[in-house]
């Protein structure tokens, strides 16, 4: 479902984000663009539609999206970090081959280990890595 304008706007407004032209576009991007894409994937989309958008724009909206719970950010391997606006609970692999982020559901509550008893636990966390069947 496409989330209209003023829906997204009212997401950040809810959040007490000021929904400013440039926040709007990168939450559309990323409601539009779940394949969990980096900065730089963001910033080159935009940057035709927004010539003046500044890479500096896209990092401060997506920290400010993180700090309010809008978004996750994911990090598999050591490699650029990537956005996920899907912030229930769920697992990612990463095709080999293509480097594609696919989503999975999984309970990540059921996950638990002994060998943790005592620990706070903050964020969960499930990578799975392969050969997507398209690259097969």
């Amino acid at each position: 479902m496409e989330l209209l304008f003023k829906d997204l706007s009212a997401e950040l407004k809810n959040r007490r984000i000021h929904p400013s032209y440039q926040r709007i576009k990168v939450l559309d991007y990323l409601n539009k663009n779940q394949c969990h894409p980096t900065v730089d994937q963001i910033f080159k989309d935009l940057q035709r539609e927004i010539p003046t958008l500044s890479k500096s724009t896209i990092y401060n909206t997506l920290n400010l999206f993180l700090k309010s719970g809008l978004i996750k950010v994911i990090n598999i391997e050591n490699n650029d970090a990537h956005y996920d606006i899907i912030t229930k609970n769920h697992g990612h692999f990463k095709c080999e081959s293509c480097g594609k982020i696919f989503n999975f559901s999984i309970d990540l509550n059921t996950f638990t280990t002994e060998e943790l008893s005592g620990f706070k636990i903050i964020d969960k966390n499930v990578y799975f890595k392969g050969i997507c069947p398209r690259c097969l």
